[in-house]
Formats: structure tokens, C-alpha cells, sequence
């Protein structure tokens, strides 16, 4: 996962080794049995988790304090800006009929079964440049609407889709782990492409549809009423459900409804998203009520296909040329500063939001008022996940900051093993241990360092997809990311593990495989 965090200098307590592997399995534990048994919210769990690993471990409360703060701080300023910039294109996308415009496309030219393949395709091509979170907010309402309109299990169509982003994550660069990985080991960034891509083709596919289609028998997941990007009907005299509405009192079109998110044909009006506050409409006497548009349905037109796309494609475009630009322009030449600074992902994102007020907006004939009514009605769906989101990046700072992670990487140093399984092992065990597959690379990688200088160029450039592909094993509740799928996907921490985490797992493993197929044949 995208993290800006990294170990520190020195372990914020004197702990033992064994004291450090009871605190982390200790904290661990609390967070999953507060959850599942204690029926405790997913952020309260992390917090008190957290505190329990820190008092096991012996860490001074101040240092434990700073430690979860700062990883909150951290999280939130990188995952969370980019999660409700992507939102706010999503909504825009859903309320102005532009995912109902992309979703008829392609359903109307893939068939049932070739859905889940398009979708790993679809994610594998999004994924190239974009960090995981990214491609998961951007993808997330295309992946629930298409479930929604074609019966198709949600598992079935989102585990390829995730699959996709996540292996292009851990293996190719311009990824932050790849990079990391090829810049430690001295890998020829090239040949560490090409054989990445090699290696992904087939953990797609594996992760992807075959596996999607296995665990979708098992995890019957219903996608969150709050998160589905489609418009909610009106009442049949075509008046809205309000606040005091005797449909909205009956709970017959809350969040937590069967109908929740289930639009009739022929409907055009304003959904949830759509909701004004006393700033946007003053004068209505109902804060969060839905804007007053009567008169302007005639002057409503969904987005073409290609504006569409092309919005959502646009922080891809841009982060991708950044990559390009790094690749091939000089450092401290204007064409590479300005990429850099385009390629931003919170600058591509706000781009691709402000480009998106006028081709999702504007041009679908919503107003100044209603624009800013979608955008800011994008992001209380939100709110929880972020929160969780957050509460985990302080869970795995609490970890790193330990010294849980050099607990792992120390072990490692003085076994004999091959430098692909070492390099594999040492990353799935600092992965496991704190959840950051960056730290996980980071640390891998240099460990396994000194041996590159023994291999040659092919051998180091597959070492460093052996570490990447470590660093994807076995995702669970240290992982900001476990907690974005959960939410995302509205499952259990129990389905998360059986579909998230053993995705994951699936991807480490088959990739794995493929490195070690390629060490015999080259």
C-alpha cells in the first residue's frame, strides 16, 4: 500500500525480542476480537489495539501518543486527500449519469462471464501509474454499479478489479516499491519492467477472475447503500424524499435500505449527493435537504461516453506522464518540473476534479449551487473510511516504531538461504509484522543488497520482484488498505481476511512462482 511512513532510526522502547512478538500479536488480536466479538466500531478497535501493543511493548505513553499520531497525520495527508478528491469525481461521475453512461457501455458489449476479465484488464491498464488507493476510489463506483446492473456477485467483479491494481502495485514500476527496490539493488529499470509485466499477465488472471469467481460462492458481499454511485428515485408525484418524508421516516430509501441506491427507468432527479446546506441554498429553512432544481430537468443531458472516460482517465494521463518524464527527461529541466508537479497525485486528482465541474457538471446542466451541492455531499459517505482508513496508518506506525520491523529484517540477516527467498521471506514477514508493503521493500531490499553485487543483471532485477512480491502477502488488519477494501466493499472483518487478505496472499505467492520460473530459464 501507498505509505508515507518509514522505520525509524531506533525502536521507541527497550523491549526484547519476545516482548515485541507478544505485543504484536497481542495488538493484533485485540483489534480483530474488539471487532468481530465486541461488535466495537473498526476506529475505536484500532485506537485501543494500538494502545495495547504500545503498553505491552513497554513504549513510554508519549512516545506511543506521538508514534499514532503521527501515523494518522501521515495517512490522512497522503490516502485521505487522495480518497475525497476521488470522491468528489465520483460523485459528479454518478450524479450527472456519467458511470450510468459508462456502465451500459461496456456492459453492453461484454458479455456475464467476460465481465470479471474486462474488469482485471480495465484495472491492470488504470493501475499502471496510479497508487492503489487512487485506482481504488476511481474504480470502486464503476465496479458497484456494473454488480448493480448486471446481477453479476460483487466478489465477482471486484476481486479482479483489486487483483489488477494491486499486482501492478507490488511489481511494476512507477510504484513506489518497485522503485525502491530497483534503485537498493542497482536493477536495470527496464529489464525489471519487462519482467514485471511478464510476471503480472498471469497473477491477474489467477488472482483476478479464477479466484474472484471461487471466493464469490463464499463471500456474498452487498455493496454499502451510501457508496453506490447511482441516483435515488423520487416519490411517484414526482416530489423528492425529504428529511420528513413519510417514505424517509419509514426508512423505505434510507442508506441502510434494500431499495437504497435502486433508481426506476425514466427518473431525472437529483439523489442523495445532490443535498443543499444553508451556504449553497439559503432560504430553504431544511439544511441537507435536496436542491430545489424544478425547471431545469428538460435542460438535463447525461455526458457522451468519451468526455466521461476521458475525465476519469485524466489523473491516470497526467500521473503517467510523470512517470515518462522520469524516465526519459533530465532532472531540473522545466518539461521534467512541470510534469513533476502535474504528476502529483493530489494534483492530478484536483485537476481531474476541477476539469470534472465542467464536463460532469456544467455541461449536464447542473448549476453553480447543484455542482457544489454534489461535491460536498461526496464526502460524508466517506467520512467513516477515512477515518478507519487513518486509524490504521497509526496501528502500523505504533508497529514500525516498536521496532517490530527490524525484529523481522534481523532474523533474516544471517540465514542461508538463496537471495530470491531470502529477499521473498524478509519481506513477507516486515509485511506481515507492520503492514507497509513500502517499508516491507525498503527494508527487503536492503538487506539483500550486499548479494546483487553477485548476480547478474537479470538475476537483480528479478531479486527485486522477488521483494516486491513479498511485500503483497498476507494483508489484515495492520494495513490502511484492509480497512479501505473492507469499508469500500461493505464487508466483515472476517470476509475481508477470506477475500482481501488471501488475495493478496494468492498474488505474493503465484508472483513468487513466476520469478522463480524465470531464474531457470534466463
Amino acid at each position: 500500500m501507498l505509505t508515507l511512513l518509514a522505520a525509524p532510526a531506533e525502536p521507541a522502547t527497550s523491549a526484547g525480542d519476545a516482548q515485541l512478538v507478544v505485543a504484536a500479536l497481542l495488538g493484533i488480536a485485540a483489534v480483530v476480537l474488539l471487532i468481530a466479538w465486541g461488535k466495537v466500531h473498526p476506529f475505536l478497535s484500532l485506537i485501543l489495539g494500538a494502545a495495547v501493543l504500545g503498553v505491552v511493548a513497554t513504549m513510554a505513553p508519549d512516545k506511543m501518543i506521538t508514534s499514532f499520531s503521527a501515523g494518522v497525520g501521515s495517512t490522512v495527508g497522503g490516502v485521505g486527500l487522495l480518497i475525497a478528491l476521488g470522491a468528489m469525481i465520483g460523485g459528479l461521475l454518478a450524479e450527472s449519469g456519467g458511470a450510468d453512461g459508462i456502465v451500459n457501455r461496456v456492459v453492453g458489449r461484454v458479455s456475464g462471464t467476460a465481465l470479471p476479465w474486462a474488469m482485471a484488464g480495465v484495472a491492470a491498464l488504470i493501475g499502471l501509474p496510479l497508487f492503489f488507493e487512487v485506482g481504488v476510489v476511481l474504480l470502486v463506483p464503476i465496479v458497484l454499479l456494473v454488480s448493480l446492473r448486471t446481477d453479476v456477485p460483487l466478489m465477482k467483479i471486484g476481486i479482479p478489479a483489486l487483483a489488477g491494481l494491486s499486482v501492478l502495485h507490488g511489481l511494476v514500476p512507477p510504484h513506489p516499491g518497485p522503485l525502491v527496490a530497483i534503485s537498493s539493488l542497482n536493477a536495470d529499470l527496464g529489464l525489471t519492467l519487462g519482467l514485471g509485466l511478464i510476471i503480472a499477465i498471469p497473477t491477474v488472471i489467477v488472482a483476478g477472475p479464477v479466484f474472484g469467481n471461487f471466493i464469490a460462492r463464499y463471500v456474498p458481499a452487498t455493496a454499502p447503500a451510501a457508496l453506490l454511485p447511482t441516483r435515488q428515485p423520487a416519490t411517484s408525484g414526482g416530489g423528492r424524499r425529504g428529511p420528513g418524508s413519510p417514505d424517509a421516516a419509514a426508512g423505505g430509501r434510507g442508506p441502510g435500505s434494500p431499495d437504497a441506491g435502486r433508481g426506476r427507468a425514466g427518473d431525472d432527479v437529483d439523489g442523495d449527493l445532490l443535498t443543499d446546506d444553508d451556504l449553497v441554498n439559503p432560504g430553504t429553512g431544511r439544511p441537507g435537504a435536496p436542491v430545489d432544481d424544478s425547471g431545469t430537468e428538460t435542460a438535463r443531458r447525461a455526458p457522451r461516453f468519451w468526455p466521461a472516460v476521458l475525465t476519469v482517465l485524466l489523473p491516470v494521463v497526467l500521473m503517467l506522464l510523470r512517470a515518462v518524464g522520469e524516465l526519459a527527461l533530465a532532472e531540473g529541466t522545466f518539461a521534467r518540473q512541470a510534469l513533476d508537479l502535474v504528476g502529483t497525485p493530489i494534483v492530478a486528482l484536483l485537476a481531474g476534479v476541477i476539469v470534472a465541474m465542467f464536463t460532469l457538471g456544467y455541461q449536464a446542466g447542473f448549476n453553480r449551487g447543484q455542482v457544489s451541492s454534489v461535491l460536498g455531499g461526496s464526502l460524508p459517505p466517506i467520512a467513516g473510511i477515512l477515518l478507519i482508513v487513518a486509524a490504521g496508518g497509526g496501528f502500523k506506525q505504533v508497529l514500525v516504531d516498536a521496532g517490530v520491523g527490524n525484529l523481522v529484517a534481523d532474523a533474516a540477516k544471517d540465514a542461508n538461504l538463496s537471495p530470491l527467498l531470502l529477499g521473498w521471506l524478509v519481506a513477507v514477514g516486515i509485511r506481515v509484522a507492520t503492514g507497509s508493503a513500502t517499508v516491507a521493500t525498503i527494508t527487503a531490499a536492503g538487506i539483500v543488497a550486499p548479494l546483487a553485487a553477485t548476480l547478474d543483471r537479470p538475476e537483480v532485477a528479478l531479486l527485486a520482484l522477488a521483494v516486491g512480491c513479498g511485500s503483497l502477502f498476507f494483508s489484515h488488519v495492520n494495513d490502511a488498505g484492509f480497512w479501505l477494501v473492507k469499508e469500500y466493499f461493505g464487508l466483515t472483518v472476517g470476509q475481508t481476511i477470506k477475500s482481501w487478505s488471501v488475495l493478496e496472499t494468492i498474488i505474493s505467492v503465484v508472483g513468487f512462482a513466476g520469478v522463480l520460473l524465470l531464474d531457470l530459464v534466463l
